[in-house]
Formats: structure tokens, C-alpha cells, sequence
């Protein structure tokens, strides 16, 4: 893992500091050792503040981490994605065409088998109910679908596949469930191939005594059936959609889903173009030569980056929280050591009439307030880092507003997090241990030993 360039500079400005005071340090570590230990309970509860404030800033960095890794996973540089003119989301976008004929054969475009490389997609957002929702969990979400013409193209543009044991939905869409009956009016259920994420969100809206014990928890899998609106919804695979926007989606038929939920016409055309610089040049054309009917692209990249508005809204949040925290972390490292001072005025005399100058005595009070925050913060991180790989829901939208995706996504604790709350908790030692550390030198020893 490369580390940002940003934490350079704080890197090398602690280490310094650690290198300086271990080489100017006169006083034996051993000493700060042993009042770190006999003063245990004090030394405890301030490394066990560094610890809480530590993990729940790594707890925060891995979210944002992970919204940022679904935006930036999702596009591929290849992709033009096409949107009717002033759409700012998918979901807004209305492309009054059902012949994308003149697009597909554009000779930007590449083929496979014989096929253009076009996804031709209508996305929409469903309310779904949740009937017997378990204590505690949502009575209802908002269901993110797409309706596709052909699986297996919009899988390959989109860089899809499916888990072992599942296939696309079949060209109908639809097929009868065993036990019903046709001829008795059943309808037949709705083909579906489910994001990973989704799946397991789907899987969690039952009942645990519904469930066989192994599965429970677990996502939907290949021949279970949900229910949504007054059909039944068939699940005929699962994508290995994680860490992409496609995570949280249900893929079906359009020309069922579409008009079943009022979207008749695409809402999105997604073209794939042979490289990045044939993508730029497919772009521009839609953009500014194709006059047949008002639309925009955007290159895939750029439209997920446009989602990411809501990571940066979380990063400005969790920036706020985190200098709340150190604020309260350096007045409780000052609290300490001011304590610590207080109980020790006669060895700080010791050490002055022993021949200690007092920038060693600083030094060495520094150093007992960066051990408490050093152990604390590491101690913080790693129980942080246990979040890595856990999966949380949240919504990304663009800047332009409209009512975003519905997204699960996978927890992320990379390098950068741990060193950021590595350099955070020793920036609030050496800030909470210097003030006290100022005020024992000020002592002098004769007065300090009465």
C-alpha cells in the first residue's frame, strides 16, 4: 500500500521528534518506565482514552475508505454512459429513443460475437415493504433495479460475472415455480440475478426461526424466491458485484420490470469504446455532433466520480469529529501529566540537585506522555482494524442533489488509516504532555524538596 503523500510530512516530522528526544534524553528510560508503572491506574485510563478515541477513528476512516472504494471501482475508462440532456442521476434520466441502432454501430464501439458492445438499461428505485421485519430492522427499503435487454453484454461492459451455480435470467424473464400452476392463474415469477451486497440485506429481512440455522445471515441464493409488489421474484444467480455501486442492484428483464413500474423508455445507454482515448472521442461526438435526440454522456469514471459527493460530505465529518476527540484526548494527556507532575515535585528536586538541566527534565516528561499515546493509539488501531471486511449501508448521490443509490459496502482499514491514527494519538501526547512538561521545569529544586 502506497502511503499518501499528505502523511509524509507529519511522518517524518514524529520521527524526528522520537529521534531527538531519545538522543537528547540524559534521564535513564528505565525512570519514566517505572513511574508509568506506579502510577498504573492514571497511566491506564489515559492510554484506554487514546484507545476509544483511536478505534472509532479508524472505525470512521473505514467507512469512508470503503464508500470511496465502491465510486472508484465502478467505472470503467472504456465506458460512455449516456443520459438524457440535464439528467444529473440515472434516476432523473428519461432518453426519449428505443432505437440505439445509430449509437451501437458507431465505429468507436467494439463488438463481441458479432454483438455491439451497448447495455441498454432502465434504472429505477422500487419501495419495497418488508412483511414481519424482524425487532429493530427497517419495515421497508428502496430497491434499486435495473432492467437490461441482454445480461450477458451488460455483464461484460460492466466487468460482471456470476458465482458458481447461477446463470443469467433466460431470454422470457419469467419462470414458473414449482407448485404453480398456470392454468390456475399463478403468475410466473420475475428472473433476477442479485449484487452480492443485496443479497445478503434480502437474506437478513428474515426471520431467524423462518431459516435453517447454517443459512441465516447468509446471502439468497440461486432458487429462493422474494416477493415484491404482488409478484414473486426469482433468483437465478448472484454477481461478484463487491466493492462496485452494482453490489446493492437487481438485474432483470426491461421489458417486464419496465413497464410494470412505469419506465418504458432507457433511462441509460452504456457504450463501450476500445480504449480510453476512443471512449474521450465517442463522447465528444454524442456530446456535440449527435443532433437526433437531446442527450449527454459522461465517461463512466467521470459519472461515478460525481457520486462521490456524499464521501467527501462523510471525510468533512469525520475530520470534524476527529478534532473534537483530540481536543479531548490533549486536555486528558494534560490532565494526567499535570497529576503526575504534582506527585513528584521531590524527584523532580532530586534530579535538579543531581545536576539534571531542565530541557532534560522536559525531555523526559515528553516522552512518558508519547509512550501513553503511542500505546494507546496502536492499541486503538488494531482493535479499529477488526472492521476491515465488515459491510455497512449507506446512500452515494452527486453534487447536483437527487435522492442517490442505496449502496452496500465493505469496510476498508488500509495504511494510510493505521498511520493516520498512529501520528494522531502521538500529535495529541506531545500537545497534552508539553504544557505540563513547561510547568515542571519551572520548579525550583529547593522549593521542590520542601
Amino acid at each position: 500500500m502506497v502511503i499518501s503523500p499528505a502523511l509524509l510530512i507529519p511522518l517524518a516530522a514524529v520521527l524526528g521528534l522520537a529521534v531527538l528526544l531519545v538522543r537528547l534524553g540524559r534521564i535513564p528510560f528505565g525512570y519514566n518506565v517505572r513511574n508509568l508503572v506506579v502510577r498504573w491506574k492514571t497511566t491506564l485510563v489515559t492510554a484506554l482514552a487514546f484507545t476509544l478515541v483511536i478505534a472509532l477513528l479508524t472505525v470512521m476512516m473505514a467507512f469512508v475508505n470503503g464508500m470511496y472504494g465502491l465510486t472508484d471501482n465502478s467505472g470503467n475508462p472504456a465506458n460512455v454512459i449516456v443520459l438524457s440532456e440535464g439528467a444529473t442521476d440515472e434516476v432523473f434520466s428519461n432518453l426519449q429513443f428505443t432505437d440505439a441502432g445509430e449509437l451501437e454501430n458507431h465505429p468507436d464501439v467494439v463488438r463481441w460475437d458479432g454483438r455491439p458492445m451497448c447495455s441498454r438499461e432502465a434504472y429505477l428505485v422500487v419501495n419495497q415493504p418488508i412483511p414481519d421485519a424482524p425487532p429493530g430492522r427497517p419495515k421497508r427499503r428502496f430497491l434499486q433495479l435495473r432492467g437490461i435487454d441482454d445480461p450477458e453484454i451488460s455483464a461484460r461492459i460492466h466487468g460482471l460475472s456470476l458465482y458458481d451455480g447461477g446463470q443469467w435470467f433466460s431470454t422470457a424473464g419469467v419462470r414458473q415455480l414449482p407448485g404453480d400452476s398456470a392454468d390456475a392463474g399463478a403468475a410466473p415469477a420475475i428472473e433476477v440475478v442479485l449484487g452480492e451486497g443485496i443479497a445478503r440485506e434480502l437474506s437478513r429481512d428474515r426471520r431467524a426461526e423462518a431459516m435453517p440455522a447454517a443459512r441465516h445471515g447468509q446471502r439468497l441464493d440461486v432458487g429462493e424466491v422474494f416477493a415484491l409488489g404482488n409478484r414473486k421474484w426469482l433468483v437465478a444467480g448472484v454477481m461478484k458485484s463487491a466493492g462496485s455501486t452494482f453490489d446493492s442492484e437487481v438485474w432483470a428483464k426491461r421489458s417486464i420490470i419496465g413497464p410494470m413500474f412505469g419506465k418504458e423508455t432507457y433511462t441509460s445507454l452504456v457504450l463501450q469504446a476500445g480504449d480510453g482515448a476512443a471512449a474521450a472521442r465517442l463522447k465528444d461526438f454524442l456530446n456535440l455532433e449527435y443532433k437526433k435526440a437531446a442527450v449527454q454522456s459522461l465517461l463512466e469514471e467521470e459519472y461515478f466520480a460525481s457520486l462521490s459527493q456524499t464521501n467527501r460530505q462523510f471525510l468533512v465529518a469525520v475530520i470534524f469529529v476527529a478534532v473534537v476527540m483530540a481536543i479531548g484526548g490533549v486536555f486528558g494527556v494534560m490532565n494526567t501529566m499535570f497529576a503526575a507532575i504534582s506527585q513528584r515535585t521531590k524527584d523532580i528536586g532530586v534530579l535538579r540537585l543531581l545536576g539534571f538541566a531542565r530541557w532534560q527534565i522536559l525531555v523526559s516528561f515528553l516522552i512518558e506522555s508519547l509512550v501513553i499515546g503511542l500505546a494507546g493509539g496502536l492499541l486503538g488501531c488494531a482493535l479499529g482494524s477488526l472492521c476491515d471486511g465488515w459491510t455497512a449501508n449507506s446512500i452515494v448521490s452527486s453534487p447536483q442533489g437527487g435522492t442517490g443509490k442505496f449502496v452496500v459496502l465493505v469496510m476498508d482499514v488500509d495504511a494510510n488509516t493505521v498511520l493516520l491514527g498512529v501520528l494522531l494519538s502521538a500529535g495529541m501526547a506531545v500537545l497534552g504532555g508539553l504544557l505540563p512538561a513547561v510547568s515542571s521545569v519551572r520548579l525550583r529544586p529547593l522549593e521542590a524538596l520542601r
